[in-house]
């Protein structure tokens, strides 16, 4: 029997509520879960819930700059190990970083 792996993926987009912006992609051996989150307060609360699901790896999207990567990993304290997908000026995001966009002004 093969055992899954079950990892998410979280993006990061104005006007999106991650209880209704969600999926997921199953194969035989790897479930992802993708999120859509509107903020990085957002996607820090749905941490305690991915882990509660067998949630075993995280993704963060290129519109997670780097104080969002170190806010999602500072939620996640150790629990699962957290990748990145990087753009330091996001083409969907004016080209600019998350940073400027979703950090509290």
């Amino acid at each position: 029997m093969t055992t899954i792996f079950k990892a998410a993926f979280i993006f990061i987009a104005p006007e999106t509520k991650v209880d209704t912006n969600s999926s997921w992609v199953l194969t035989p051996e790897v479930h992802v879960k993708t999120l859509a989150v509107s903020s990085y307060q957002e996607a820090c609360d749905s941490i305690d819930g991915l882990e509660k699901e067998g949630i075993r790896a995280i993704e963060l999207c290129g519109g997670f700059g780097q104080q969002g990567v170190a806010e999602i990993a500072k939620a996640v304290a150790g629990r699962m190990p957290i990748g990145v997908v990087r753009f330091d000026h996001h083409p969907c995001l004016g080209n600019v970083s998350g940073d400027a966009l979703f950090l509290p002004k």
